[in-house]
Parts: C-alpha cells; sequence; structure tokens
C-alpha cells in the first residue's frame, strides 16, 4: 500500500493552522499570592452591561469588597477556588454556605464566578461550578445556588445547561 503524497507545503499548512492542545485544567484552593488575579478578574463581573440602575464600577466594587473580606477573614463556611491550567489561572468562584429562605435548610451557594475573557467557553467556569458541587456534596448539602443578573443571558445558558434551573426572580422599581 502506497501512502498519498503531501503537498510540498504541507508543513507550512499544519504550522498555520495546528492549535497546542489544550492543557488539562485543574481547580484548587485559592492562595494569597492569588488575590492580585482574583480582584483583577473580578473587574469584568460588569462586561456583560449592567442594569440601567446599577452602574458598572458599582458591581465591580460590591463584588470586590466581598473578595476583600475573604482574603482579609475568610470563615468555614466559605471557600475561594481557582481554576488553573498549567500554570495560567483561568478564573475563580467564591463559594458559602447560606440558608434557605423557606425551609431554613443550609446549603452551597456560588456567591461570585468569573473567568478571565480568554477562557470563556472553554470549560473553566464548568470546571468551577463542579468543583462547588463536589465542595457542596461534601458538606452533606443537597443544593447547590447562585445568582444571576437576568441580562447575563450567556452566562443563564451556561448555568441552565450545566442543571441549574431559575428559583425565585427579584423585581426592583427605583422610587426617585
Amino acid at each position: 500500500m502506497t501512502r498519498p503524497k503531501r503537498p510540498a507545503n504541507a508543513d507550512e499548512n499544519q504550522s498555520e493552522t495546528a492549535k497546542p492542545a489544550p492543557r488539562p485544567m485543574r481547580v484548587r484552593g485559592a492562595r494569597g499570592s492569588d488575590r492580585t488575579f482574583v480582584l483583577e478578574t473580578a473587574e469584568r463581573l460588569a462586561a456583560f452591561g449592567p442594569p440601567r440602575w446599577r452602574s458598572a464600577d458599582e458591581i465591580v466594587e460590591g463584588e470586590a469588597r466581598t473578595l476583600r473580606d475573604f482574603f482579609e477573614s475568610s470563615d468555614e463556611g466559605s471557600r475561594l477556588l481557582v481554576v488553573e491550567a498549567g500554570d495560567q489561572r483561568l478564573g475563580f468562584a467564591l463559594l458559602e454556605e447560606l440558608r434557605d429562605y423557606f425551609t431554613l435548610e443550609r446549603h452551597g451557594h456560588i456567591g461570585i464566578l468569573a473567568v478571565v475573557e480568554g477562557a470563556e467557553g472553554r470549560g473553566a467556569g464548568g470546571a468551577l461550578i463542579r468543583a462547588a458541587e463536589a465542595w457542596a456534596r461534601e458538606r452533606g448539602y443537597r443544593t447547590l445556588t447562585l445568582n444571576v443578573f437576568s441580562g447575563n443571558t450567556h452566562a443563564r445558558q451556561v448555568y441552565e445547561h450545566l442543571g441549574f434551573e431559575p428559583d425565585t426572580v427579584k423585581y426592583i422599581k427605583g422610587l426617585n
């Protein structure tokens, strides 16, 4: 059997179109050295376009305040995870213990989840959510919750694809 001849420019074409194999992702607990990365990545949390009654700065500062508090004095009911591929950090998730409003049952909650722009759609968020699910199961929780702005349709689609369902819907009316 003869092998087909390769075109003369085969190596050139391959180098232009071949992409390196993606590095496997790993999720780990955050360290103090992750603080700058986490706070800089949190700046993306308003990139979807906040509701008209909230400024991007207000959203980012609120999330950054929560993250700074975690680094300064975390408690046993919370955990900050970082996802990385090789030595490149791709995103983070802040996990918290909350109580259900109706049943008072404790449950896991993803308070903040963000990935760097280049990691969107590449599985970094999914890896964080799977790790959050494992964390919640280890703690004996029956449910895992998260909040998302109604206008963040991409995130809502991702969460629903991963098995989350809408629960209550918060409405707001300005009184000015």
